[in-house]
């Protein structure tokens, strides 16, 4: 769980996490909360949850790269701090894995019947085009590559190194899952997603970080840059 600044909601969003029968551990990585959020990790008694301070805010993907080396358990889910995801949703994310026929699983905000809540229309328009490119570079066929609920098996995502510190994450990671050839399973899940008012971070100039990160870490641009 990679957290910034997120006082309002971390409490509830770590409670509805531990309540999923799915979880042995929660790995949290603050980021460099300056909003009183570490004080609340600090008070967090239940010997689950185990939590590391970044120094200084160093972006999403540095906080994620903390985590995925401290985890212990055989299946790793990224859960975002702001409750935009649903916990009760595990079980669908985890599905493929536990069948024993994926080694990774997205969860698709654009498949499926289950509620979204209904926000900007250019950033859904972002998010299918990032897809669209993401999927032209590594040949997947996925719907939302932007999605957080992204899960593994602990040794498929610890055996990725982790180049990008901020929101880059999620096209580098999928341009080496498709490297890796790697098992990928996507479901459908819920989305009740936030405004800017209400704290989403992601903005404009992640969008255009994104197209970069998609050709860079594509096979394409593994080749150029000497990696195999």
């Amino acid at each position: 769980m990679p957290c910034f600044n997120e006082r309002a909601t971390v409490e509830a969003c770590v409670k509805r996490v531990l309540e999923s029968p799915y979880v042995s551990e929660v790995v949290i990585v603050d980021d460099g909360s300056t909003d009183g959020t570490r004080d609340l990790l600090g008070a967090l008694t239940d010997s689950r949850v185990r939590v590391f301070l970044q120094p200084v805010n160093q972006g999403k993907g540095a906080a994620l790269r903390r985590g995925f080396g401290e985890a212990r358990a055989p299946f790793v889910i990224v859960q975002d701090a702001d409750l935009e995801y649903d916990p009760a949703d595990y079980s669908l994310v985890l599905g493929p894995l536990l069948d024993g026929k994926a080694d990774v699983v997205y969860g698709s905000r654009f498949i499926g019947d289950r509620p979204h809540r209904v926000l900007y229309f250019w950033h859904s328009v972002g998010n299918r085009l990032l897809t669209i490119v993401s999927n032209a570079f590594t040949d997947l066929n996925l719907t939302d590559m932007e999605t957080c609920y992204k899960a593994f098996r602990r040794e498929v995502i610890q055996s990725i190194e982790i180049e990008e510190d901020r929101f880059g994450f999620e096209p580098e990671i999928t341009a080496k899952v498709a490297r890796g050839r790697f098992r990928v399973y996507e479901v459908g899940i819920s989305y009740d997603g936030r405004t800017y008012e209400e704290g989403k971070k992601i903005g404009w100039r992640d969008g255009l970080r994104a197209f970069y990160c998609i050709v860079r870490y594509s096979a394409v641009g593994a080749r150029l840059r000497g990696k195999s």
